[in-house]
């Protein structure tokens, strides 16, 4: 397995398809943002085999994960752990003291597990409850 920078949009761009509006029923709409030209997209490659991709933003010492999916094939294998360490390691090299994230309430344990306390209310986003979450950098 492999994770690095994504050349372009199409893998992240299938593999948010098919796990955010294929899977959970979250509308076009709310999916595709304008946001993606200023992020930095991870992509983990399994040969040639796209399994999981992440969305990175850097906003001073501030960093965010978002649009973390993984296919449903590599779903319990470590993946989703490695695209967030993959992600606090690359935003911590580009001077980032503490990364946040919107994490899917059923999720919060597996968050918390990489070191992420949970903070504010439970939101809804695109019908589905959140929480933010932020993990101190060192």
């Amino acid at each position: 397995m492999k994770i690095f920078e994504a050349p372009d949009l199409t893998a992240p761009h299938a593999l948010r398809r098919a796990v955010f509006i294929e899977e959970q029923g979250i509308a076009e709409a709310e999916e595709w943002d304008d946001l993606d030209g200023a992020a930095i997209h991870l992509l983990a490659l399994d040969g040639d085999t796209p399994l999981g991709t992440a969305r990175l933003f850097l906003t001073g010492d501030l960093g965010k994960i978002g649009r973390v999916c993984v296919a449903a094939p590599a779903r319990g294998t470590g993946l989703g752990k490695a695209l967030i360490l993959a992600g606090c390691e690359r935003l911590r090299a580009l001077g980032c003291t503490r990364v946040q994230l919107g994490a899917q309430m059923h999720a919060l344990c597996f968050y918390e597990r990489l070191g992420f306390v949970a903070f504010g209310p439970v939101y809804d986003d695109a019908g589905i409850p959140h929480r933010d979450m932020e993990r101190v950098l060192v």
